[in-house]
């Protein structure tokens, strides 16, 4: 008999609910053994030095070329990238910022927002380059320092050009920072990277009373301290492979049941997330990890009585993920629910109008609104059409300045570097005025 299709609201039994949790379970452990805290981690070490290889990889697609014996220096690398994606937002310590707050090496990259390598990071960058300030957060609050003393990096001749350059200054300058600095790394050790994306928001939380050994401290102050101990994006790498390894495992197990013992199809057996029972599995693994998660944090911090070190051990990644997953399964039930009451109160709404005329103007109004969110749409569209197109053109670009004959070489790069808007008295026309620049 031929099987029936797959039900996609087929409920989990014992088994699936017992592979589930073994498989939080191990990953938990994996967690607790292999992870641990910043300094204090096997696959934090390992997740550090994918980092470095990530920033040597990414300083050599834009130009590093070390000399004989740096190949291999990933302080090198970082100084490269530090020099050509300087950006205005940079200041390190207090007295760069007029000592309106307390700044180090250790915390800039915290403290200020456009150091985050995150959409909010993206925003604080763009504005900051654009506006010629450098955005803070101390103690919960905003801070804006003006830094039009400062030559403003922004390249390009017209809006959408600058745009594209501050989009690059801000990924250059987070590739140069991620693994620490120059000055960090030169000395052998680990250096200060960026946070853990969205971590920044954490400086908005100047609340609560958290014990920290004899003392008490903020929220912000807390996850401030977190990150000088080293709770960074690397870090991150390290705490996403036990919540990697437990979901591969749930879907692994999960795909494999249904096509052995249950004989479906290998194409009805796609884990994805319109089947409820595997969201559900994916649920309790990943609840179990963050209950084994929660529980060494606690028991590694006195039970509570060292807040820095509860979060030194907290897994982020895991509990981010178990909250998205939740927030995703309260979509899935109550969307629809969600969606029906806005309809019934918007049929109830044009019901209860009195007149004809009322009626009218509301659904015009209503048309109107749906017709500014397609032209909305089409704009953003367009915008992001005319960002490729401007990115390709100069890829292109500087594809051709580094192959090819010579002269034509040159001429790339000539059209290139106005493209850029570079004045044309800095531009370097020919060989002759390289050598004249270079005293030969």
């Amino acid at each position: 008999m031929k099987k029936q299709k797959y039900e996609e609201q087929e409920a989990c039994d014992r088994y699936d609910y017992l592979a589930a949790a073994f498989c939080g379970g191990m990953a938990g452990l994996i967690d607790i053994l292999f992870v641990g805290a910043p300094g204090k981690s096997a696959l934090g070490t390992f997740s550090d030095q994918a980092a470095d290889a990530a920033v040597k990889k990414f300083a050599s697609l834009t130009g590093w070329r070390p000399r004989s014996g740096k190949e291999d220096s990933v302080a090198s690398a970082i100084g490269f990238l530090e020099r050509n994606f300087s950006v205005n937002y940079d200041q390190r310590y207090s007295a760069d910022v007029g000592n309106g707050f307390f700044m180090s090496t250790k915390n800039h990259h915290f403290k200020s927002l456009s150091h985050a390598p995150d959409p909010v990071g993206l925003f604080f960058s763009i504005l900051d380059q654009f506006m010629h300030t450098a955005s803070f957060v101390d103690h919960g609050q905003l801070i804006r320092i003006d830094t039009s003393d400062q030559e403003s990096p922004l390249k390009g001749g017209n809006v959408l050009a600058k745009i594209f350059c501050g989009f690059c200054n801000w990924l250059g300058h987070i590739a140069s920072d991620v693994a620490g600095s120059s000055g960090g790394r030169g000395n052998g050790l680990r250096g200060t990277g960026v946070p853990v994306p969205f971590m920044e928001l954490f400086q908005f939380c100047d609340f609560g009373s958290l014990q920290v050994d004899k003392d008490r401290q903020t929220l912000a102050v807390v996850m401030t301290r977190v990150f000088q101990e080293g709770y960074d994006a690397r870090f991150a790498g390290a705490m996403a492979v036990p919540v990697l390894l437990e979901e591969l495992l749930i879907r692994a197990f999960w795909v494999f049941r249904r096509h052995y013992q249950k004989g479906y199809a290998w194409k009805e057996c796609l884990p994805s997330t319109k089947h409820a029972d595997l969201r559900l599995m994916l649920l309790v693994g990943n609840s179990v990890l963050c209950f084994f998660d929660l529980a060494d944090a606690t028991v590694r911090s006195g039970f509570g009585t060292n807040m820095v070190v509860f979060f030194l051990h907290l897994n982020i990644v895991a509990w981010a993920r178990l909250i998205l997953l939740v927030l995703k399964e309260l979509a899935i039930r109550l969307g629809p629910k969600v969606c029906k009451a806005l309809e019934q109160f918007w049929q109830e709404l044009l019901t209860s109008v009195k007149t004809e005329g009322e009626r009218r103007q509301l659904e015009a109004f209503y048309a109107r609104m749906a017709a500014f969110d397609r032209n909305l749409d089409a704009m953003y569209r367009a915008y992001v059409a005319e960002i490729e197109q401007e990115y390709e053109a100069c890829h292109q670009e500087i594809a051709a300045a580094l192959t090819g004959p010579q002269d034509q070489r040159l001429a790339h790069s000539v059209a290139l570097a106005r493209r850029k808007g570079v004045q044309e008295n800095k531009i370097i026309h020919s060989v002759e005025e390289l050598d004249k620049l270079l005293g030969k």
